[in-house]
């Protein structure tokens, strides 16, 4: 399993990429593992440059590129994919796990996010307890 050094909640509504953009600017020397909505070249080169941070996701076809040029990285892009898909399903195995054993999706009902967080702290002791 991969080191988690957070676990944040946010809104449903919040795109992913402006969360992670706000608290990734001060952590530095880290690689993060992430989909494909994380791929933001411009972003992650500024990361690179200013906090020797990665992020590693599954290669995306490019439009208009080329079929030979498809053709010769195919094998690249696979075996790379895979390897970035591998260290992340102990991660998207985690998150089922919790959503499974917490029913965290009747947090539509809760109406704060302090309500949140005990609904889920609650579950998540109970089954610890259990």
């Amino acid at each position: 399993m991969p080191h988690q050094e957070q676990l944040l909640f946010t809104k449903a509504s919040e795109n992913d990429i402006t969360h992670l953009k706000r608290v990734t600017t001060y952590i530095h020397n880290r690689t993060y593992i992430g989909d494909k909505i994380y791929d933001n070249v411009e972003f992650w080169a500024e990361m690179e440059k200013t906090n020797n941070s990665r992020i590693l996701t599954l290669i995306k076809d490019i439009k208009g590129q080329h079929e030979s040029q498809k053709k010769r990285e195919k094998a690249y892009n696979d075996l790379f994919s895979k390897a970035v898909s591998s260290v992340r399903q102990p991660i998207e195995s985690l998150f089922n796990w919790l959503i499974e054993k917490t029913v965290i999706q009747r947090a539509s009902k809760v109406r704060s996010t302090k309500g949140f967080c005990l609904l889920f702290v609650g579950e998540l002791l109970l089954l610890l307890f259990i």
